[in-house]
C-alpha cells in the first residue's frame, strides 16, 4: 500500500491510503465480503426510479455521507493490520511460486512472461511508501505529522463506536414495522462499522510508526500541482511554517497563530483531478473533491460568524460606551443628601456614645 498526505488549507491535510494489491476472492475476509455485497445493494439502489422510496433513501444517504469528515475517510482507507498480513502472505507464496516457474521455464529453454510478477507490483511487505509534496510539508514534520493524524482522533471514535452499540438493540425492534426498512439500525450498523474501521486504521498507523515501517518520499509531482494551484488561487506567502506549527514534536495539535488566517490550497476540480490523475488514482479524486468541499464549507462558515461578530461588536460598541457614560454620569450627580452619613455606616454600636455626650 501507498499513503498520502495532501494539505488542504494551511491548517487541515488529507491523509489516504491506495492499496497497491487487491486481496483475491479467497483471501478476502468475512467483513470484506460483507462490505461489497453492501455496496451491490446501495448500488441497486441508486439505480431504482427516481422519487421511489429506496431512491430518496439513497440521494439522502449520499448527502449524509458527504459530511462525514475526510479525516474519518482517511482512516478507513488504512486496511486493517490483519488484512496486510494475509496480502504480505499471499505476495510472499507469489514471489516463490514465481521464483519456481522461473527455474522450470529456464530448465526447459522457453521464454514466457512473468504472470505472478503483477499481483505483487508495487508491494513491498517491509516498508509502506508515504508520499508529500516537499514544498508545503516540510520534511522534519512529516513524521509529526502522520503521528498526529493517526492518533488524535481515537479516543473519539471509540466512544462513538460504543454509543452505536448502545443504540442498535434500541433500533432493532423496529424491523417488524412492514415495508418500511429499519432505517436507524442500519444507519447505527454502518456507523459502529465505520468507526471500527477507522479505530484499525489507526491502529495499523501507530504500528508502522513504532516499528519504522514507513519510507518518507517527497513527491515532484505533487510539488508542481501545489505550485500551480497557488498561482490559480493568487496565494504568494509560504506554507511550510505554518503547516509546521500543526504539529509539535509529540504529534500533538499546537496552537493557531491569529496573524496567519487558514487558507486553501487546493481547489476542485483542477486540484483533485491533478493529483488523481497524475498517480492514476480514481478513488482519490473522490476523497479530494470531498475533503475540499468540506474545507470550503468551513471556511465559509467561519468567515460568515467571524463578520457578523465583528458588525455586532461595532454596533454594540458606542451604545456600550452611552451606557457606561449615563451610569458615570448618575453617580456624579447624586444628591449629597443621599450619601449615607458616617453614622450610619457605623450603625447601631455609635447609639450608646451619643447618648452619653448628650447626658455630659
Amino acid at each position: 500500500m501507498r499513503l498520502f498526505l495532501l494539505p488542504i488549507s494551511t491548517r487541515r491535510t488529507l491523509f489516504y491510503c491506495e492499496r497497491l494489491t487487491e486481496p483475491l476472492p479467497h483471501q478476502m475476509s468475512l467483513m470484506d465480503k460483507v462490505q461489497n455485497r453492501a455496496a451491490k445493494m446501495w448500488s441497486g439502489w441508486e439505480k431504482k426510479p427516481p422519487g421511489s422510496l429506496m431512491h430518496r433513501i439513497v440521494s439522502s444517504g449520499n448527502a449524509g455521507l458527504r459530511r462525514i469528515a475526510f479525516e474519518e475517510w482517511g482512516l478507513k482507507s488504512v486496511p486493517p493490520h490483519s488484512a496486510r498480513k494475509r496480502m504480505e502472505e499471499a505476495a510472499a507464496r507469489a514471489i516463490e511460486e514465481d521464483k519456481e516457474n522461473k527455474k522450470n521455464t529456464n530448465a526447459d529453454g522457453v521464454d514466457t512472461k512473468d504472470t505472478k510478477t503483477a499481483v505483487v507490483k508495487g508491494f513491498d511487505s517491509k516498508s509502506v511508501q508515504v508520499v508529500y509534496p516537499s514544498s508545503v510539508i516540510p520534511s522534519t514534520s512529516v513524521e509529526a505529522l502522520l503521528t498526529r493524524l493517526g492518533t488524535e482522533r481515537e479516543d473519539l471514535h471509540r466512544k462513538r463506536l460504543i454509543w452505536c452499540f448502545v443504540g442498535m438493540p434500541i433500533t432493532a425492534p423496529f424491523v417488524l414495522v412492514p415495508v418500511i426498512p429499519n432505517i436507524p439500525f442500519f444507519y447505527l450498523a454502518y456507523r459502529a462499522w465505520s468507526h471500527w474501521r477507522a479505530l484499525s486504521g489507526s491502529k495499523h498507523i501507530q504500528h508502522l510508526l513504532a516499528n519504522k515501517g514507513l519510507v518518507y518520499t517527497s513527491s515532484p509531482i505533487l510539488d508542481a500541482i501545489y505550485d500551480k494551484e497557488k498561482s490559480v488561487m493568487g496565494e504568494t506567502k509560504p506554507v511550510g511554517t505554518q503547516i509546521r506549527r500543526e504539529a509539535d514534536s509529540n504529534g500533538s495539535a499546537v496552537s493557531h497563530d491569529e496573524a496567519e488566517p487558514e487558507r486553501l490550497l487546493l481547489s476542485n476540480p483542477s486540484g483533485s483531478k491533478g493529483i488523481a490523475d497524475a498517480f492514476n488514482a480514481p478513488s482519490l479524486e473522490l476523497e479530494l473533491e470531498r475533503a475540499i468541499w468540506q474545507v470550503e464549507t468551513a471556511l465559509a462558515k467561519e468567515r460568515g460568524v467571524k463578520g457578523k461578530n465583528e458588525e455586532e461588536t461595532k454596533q454594540e460598541g458606542p451604545d456600550a460606551n452611552a451606557n457606561v457614560g449615563i451610569e458615570t454620569t448618575k453617580r456624579q450627580t447624586i444628591p449629597e443628601k443621599q450619601q449615607p452619613t458616617p453614622e450610619q455606616w457605623a450603625g447601631p454600636p455609635d447609639a450608646p456614645a451619643k447618648g452619653k455626650d448628650k447626658a455630659n
